[in-house]
């Protein structure tokens, strides 16, 4: 099977994502319990990737969200018309009280040898009320779209996201689009939607990997570390000997499982890190492609917030192929972007095209004139 780009349309959209719209409290560097201001960032795993394609890469883009009518939900809305991203909007309304609610997550970017904390604040979220049936798929590929995009923590949040997913990758499949999905496998969050069912840890973990394995048969293009690929799929890890944090060795190692159980996977990428500090870490990327594989360089990265370079990676790769790219050029193109996104505040790019291109191509960080 060949990973065959559709065509770009006037009226239709290069992407289109469907994931929860979250909003992101940041003391920066100043832990939780001492921190008395915070930062506000729009985020959403599945959203990045999109605000990501249309303000650093200039692609149209879409999100399909559940928003809440009260004042959070204006916040996010008017961040999303900011990315120039189009929004498909189930929308709640609030009771005033309790919820719906717009998700919150906290994190704290650490410092040296303190690493970030992340936590979450996600009760009685509108996201995971989405249900198949909340949005009219025929209407909105009938559009055009190239590409969709959904992942892994947003079909965590209730019993009806991955059916809602799966809906939404056969209209697209229908519509003739790729799909691609991000596993980003949060145990947090599968250990909680289990519990509320009243399994076990052990049961939630193999409850995730069943239900990822009917999302994935949907998938072209997978996005997951080796550990994403072992507790998200339910795969073994393989017997190789691994020189580090950036020998992809284990990653490719673990291909000929994913392509055997998923013979329509045409594509399966992930970034590689070494976390020497919360501001150090080295950083490369590998892309399986239709039976090959490529490898980034390695670089230092010098990181002022870490959230989010995973997305950026995705927006980066995704780019490229949808740009008709060599599979280097795009994997470049994504390691370049992720690396890039780790230098500024927030979960979405800050970055030029420009700057991505340059970097990808081996530039430095000396000052531009």
């Amino acid at each position: 099977m060949t990973l065959s780009i559709p065509a770009a349309s006037a009226e239709g959209h290069d992407l289109l994502a469907l994931g929860a719209l979250v909003t992101r409290l940041d003391p920066g560097i100043i832990p939780f319990a001492e921190a008395d201001t915070y930062a506000l960032h729009v985020s959403g795993g599945e959203y990045n990737v999109a605000a990501n394609l249309s303000t650093c890469f200039g692609l149209k883009t879409a999100i399909a969200s559940a928003i809440v009518d009260y004042p959070i939900g204006k916040r996010i809305e008017a961040a999303v018309r900011k990315a120039g991203v189009t929004p498909y909007y189930q929308r709640f309304a609030f009771d005033g009280v309790r919820g719906p609610n717009m998700a919150l997550v906290w994190s704290d970017r650490g410092q040296g040898v303190r690493g970030p904390v992340v936590f979450y604040n996600r009760s009685n979220e509108a996201a995971g009320r989405l249900k198949p049936g909340s949005f009219d798929w025929k209407a909105i590929f009938a559009k055009g779209v190239r590409w969709f995009h959904s992942g892994g923590i947003f079909s965590a949040l209730s019993l009806t996201t991955p059916d809602l997913v799966i809906e939404a990758m056969e209209a697209a499949k229908k519509a003739g689009a790729l799909v691609s999905f991000d596993l980003n496998y949060r145990a947090k969050l599968w250990a909680v939607a289990a519990a509320e069912q009243g399994l076990s840890s052990t049961q939630a973990e193999a409850g995730a990997a069943k239900t990822l394995r009917k999302i994935v048969s949907h998938v072209d293009v997978l996005v997951g570390n080796e550990e994403d690929l072992q507790k998200g799929l339910g795969l073994k890890g393989p017997e190789v000997e691994s020189k580090g944090k950036l020998d992809p060795a284990a990653f490719f190692g673990l291909i000929s499982q994913v392509t055997n159980d998923f013979p329509n996977i045409k594509a399966v990428a992930t970034t590689l890190r070494e976390v020497h500090s919360t501001n150090r870490h080295s950083w490369s990327a590998v892309l399986w492609l239709e039976g090959a594989s490529y490898t980034a360089p390695a670089c230092e990265l010098d990181v002022y917030d870490r959230v989010g370079g995973g997305d950026g990676f995705a927006a980066g790769l995704f780019y490229g192929l949808l740009s008709g790219k060599s599979p280097e050029e795009a994997l470049r193109l994504g390691w370049s972007h992720g690396a890039l996104l780790t230098t500024t505040p927030g979960d979405t790019s800050m970055a030029t095209l420009e700057q991505v291109e340059a970097f990808a191509k081996g530039g430095s960080a000396r000052i531009q004139r």
